[in-house]
């Protein structure tokens, strides 16, 4: 069996390093906003090129922290629009739900699956803020959206959630420092991903991150003292400590990511699959290798039978989800068509030659 994501196989890589760390974790008995979630705000701003870096529970709560943010700091208010991408994982329209805010759903580029810039600039004028996700682990149209927000005077949020380390062509900046603010996930099958739970916003504003310090932390900077009405939403200090060790090898993971997508680009030849947009830069780093295909149903059992697992990311687009039944009049066909071809091959830096060249050989046999 190819295993879609071999998580047991990516993590036994750093296993000794994590028993050491957790080891001395157990002994500084200090578990919640201790040295470990210092020491990876710091790493990891410093990797993203951004001058602040917090540490929160997860990915939702990052993005929702950072409209939250703004809303405190004045910049949103409640009820203001906020244009995301249509056919994004539910977790980026939550988030803006979660802040009381209004979600307006644009249909993507159907080459990088991507936020398109819309025709119609009439949608910008209303609205206060764009969240461009850089989906599947490619950065969206950066120098376009931030042209647009420029004109427009709109908050430019990033979802970063699957970006880890990309680097824009248009300015060389990474995920995470080419926007206002960037939230990330560290779930564990992300390219950068803990042994649990995990997010994290950086930014290069100060004002945000001391709100956001205070909203991760029920809205208190000292113990029993509270400003304003926070949440708990810390990263777990365990959980950053792991991080920190992993993040030593994510541009490492990413390039063999790079490398196993040039592959696949180069030896799939088969008429009945539509391969994903690359333009051979670093502006991707393949969290997920999506292609499409006309019958996926008898494709993925094909591929089943072969022994090659694969996921769909995304099986429902989030304005047909019955959570978001008030979304579902939308007419967004392009997004509907997507969500029914798309199919995410096996891709991870524990995938060898040889599992490469298989998926490669069942593909193209189909």
């Amino acid at each position: 069996m190819i295993k879609f994501l071999d998580i047991h196989k990516i993590n036994n890589r750093f296993r000794d390093e994590f028993h050491t760390s957790f080891s001395k974790s157990l002994d500084d008995a200090y578990f919640v906003l201790g040295k470990n979630v210092t020491n990876f705000e710091n790493e990891f701003s410093a990797y993203c090129g951004t001058k602040f870096c917090i540490g929160t529970a997860n990915g939702l709560d990052a993005l929702t922290l950072i409209l939250k943010g703004y809303i405190e700091l004045g910049k949103l208010k409640k009820g203001d629009k906020v244009i995301v991408p249509a056919n994004t994982f539910i977790a980026t329209i939550l988030s803006v739900l979660h802040a009381e805010l209004v979600p307006v759903l644009v249909e993507p580029n159907t080459n990088t699956y991507n936020i398109s810039i819309a025709e119609d600039k009439s949608i910008y004028i209303d609205a206060k803020a764009i969240i461009m996700v850089h989906l599947y682990g490619q950065l969206a149209d950066v120098e376009g959206l931030q042209q647009v927000a420029k004109d427009f005077n709109l908050l430019l949020i990033e979802d970063a959630a699957q970006a880890h380390g990309a680097i824009s062509s248009f300015n060389a900046c990474k995920a995470g420092n080419l926007s206002d603010a960037a939230a990330f996930s560290f779930y564990p099958s992300k390219n950068l991903g803990a042994l649990g739970d995990g997010g994290a916003v950086t930014t290069n504003d100060s004002e945000l991150v001391a709100i956001i310090k205070l909203l991760r932390n029920y809205g208190s900077e000292k113990k029993y003292t509270n400003k304003i009405i926070g949440y708990n939403s810390r990263l777990d200090d365990i959980q950053a400590a792991f991080l920190s060790i992993k993040l030593k090898t994510l541009d490492k993971d990413n390039q063999r990511r790079r490398i196993i997508a040039k592959s696949y680009l180069e030896g799939i030849k088969n008429s009945k699959i539509k391969l994903p947009f690359y333009d051979g830069s670093e502006n991707h780093i393949f969290y997920a290798f999506v292609i499409e295909v006309e019958n996926r149903t008898d494709f993925s059992n094909y591929l089943t039978q072969h022994k090659i697992e694969w996921l769909i990311h995304y099986p429902i687009p989030p304005h047909k989800q019955e959570a978001l039944r008030s979304f579902s009049h939308f007419n967004l066909r392009l997004t509907e068509k997507i969500h029914k071809r798309i199919l995410s091959l096996p891709i991870s830096p524990v995938l060898n030659d040889k599992e490469v060249q298989t998926v490669i050989d069942v593909i193209n046999n189909y």
